[in-house]
């Protein structure tokens, strides 16, 4: 029976949503702007229990800010850097090394590899110490890191290097399980004078989303994502969700996709923006989850949203992402990880079992075709049988 309470159109759009097969822009505005939370949130959560059950996912990884030199100014990135007196550009391979191996030793199974955007194009700081040993390029120097921790540590790569052209991700194929960029936003709107991404040329959308499409050509597990709370509107976020769901369509490759709120900090220039409320991270997920369906894997990351963290799993998630023991969230440093043994029991308490996967999700790592050759062996010491981490947590 239909909510009397709920507009007719609110209460169809729901319906179409809770077939689990996704739903049409117009539809998903409806749901965005209309639908009381509590019916979009049961809507959301009905979808995840019947393609995902009751089990919420980990990785349990150690992260490796290769390099915090960025060509990009967003107005919300405190990761990022211009070089410094007596500061090395990257990281050596020691010191790549160095924290790889704590990784291994507390039980990591995932290498997170974070960087800067094309440093090289406008840094020569960047460009000598390239050449000094041997690389050109920042991705290039990537890829021989990553094949050195995998060697070394049997830690599995997943780069998160911004841009990359067809053989930038041949070439990391090699070497990474799967692959992620964040779309943040379908909107060329936040690139003008004064918005989120003003001065960061490689944040146009469609570049982006070139490169997503490109890894979906090479059959790459791939992360992506949206940022919220950054100037984009309601309708720009469901633009961006449907892009994403688009190019999933055409190539099936999306294994994640990360709903994360926009969170302000002293030294950026968004410091005075608004925070999306709980409620509208809430909705946006749940509208994310009626969009993509319940195949693919929804994650939000419970550091951004303090205590109440549990409440995304009413929105439709079904992954917390990655959690490191050893290193802090340098993308967000303000906000500490959640202790796992917190995590697994809060989890328990909203009526979930927690599970460690690998940074490839079981679904992809059952099927030949997403694994380079080099890496299958790597992947079977780490996968069970049910595809999540051998010997990994179920709490």
């Amino acid at each position: 029976m239909p909510d009397l309470a709920i507009p007719h159109c609110v209460d169809a759009a729901l319906e179409n949503g809770l077939e689990g097969r996704g739903v049409s822009r117009e539809d998903a505005l409806l749901l965005m702007n209309e639908a009381p939370l509590a019916a979009l949130l049961q809507a959301a959560s009905s979808v995840r229990d019947r393609s995902k059950g009751r089990s919420v996912s980990y990785s349990r990884k150690v992260f490796i800010p290769l390099t915090h030199l960025c060509r990009d100014y967003c107005g919300y990135c405190t990761f990022r850097a211009d070089p410094e007196n007596g500061v090395n550009p990257y990281m050596t391979p020691d010191e790549v090394l160095a924290v790889a191996e704590a990784g291994r030793l507390a039980g990591c199974k995932e290498a997170l590899f974070s960087l800067g955007d094309q440093p090289e194009r406008v840094f020569p700081e960047a460009r000598e110490f390239l050449k000094a040993l041997g690389f050109d390029r920042t991705l290039e120097y990537l890829a021989a890191m990553c094949q050195l921790v995998l060697e070394k540590t049997g830690l599995l790569p997943h780069s998160n290097p911004g841009l990359m052209g067809l053989e930038d991700l041949r070439r990391l194929r090699e070497t990474n399980v799967s692959v992620g960029l964040m779309l943040e936003s379908a909107s060329p709107r936040l690139g003008r004078p004064g918005g989120a991404h003003w001065k960061a040329p490689d944040k146009v959308p469609s570049l982006r989303l070139r490169t997503i499409e490109n890894a979906g050509q090479l059959s790459i597990p791939f992360t992506t994502g949206i940022l919220i709370g950054i100037g984009e509107t309601p309708e720009e976020r469901v633009d961006a969700l449907q892009a994403i769901r688009a190019a999933h369509g055409k190539y099936g490759h999306v294994q994640e996709v990360i709903i994360q709120p926009f969170r302000a900090k002293p030294d950026i220039r968004m410091a005075q923006a608004p925070e999306p409320s709980k409620e509208d991270l809430q909705r946006t997920i749940a509208v994310a989850r009626l969009i993509l369906g319940g195949q693919i894997n929804i994650q939000s990351p419970p550091n951004l949203l303090s205590e109440d963290y549990p409440d995304l799993l009413k929105a439709g998630i079904n992954d917390w992402g990655g959690i490191s023991p050893v290193t802090k969230d340098f993308i967000n440093p303000e906000a500490a990880w959640p202790q796992l043994s917190s995590l697994a029991a809060r989890t328990a308490s909203a009526g979930f079992v927690l599970r460690e996967r690998l940074a490839i999700y079981p679904e992809f790592s059952s099927r030949s075709e997403f694994i380079n050759e080099h890496l299958k062996p790597h992947v079977q010491k780490l996968r069970g049988e049910d595809g999540y981490a051998r010997n990994g947590d179920q709490c």
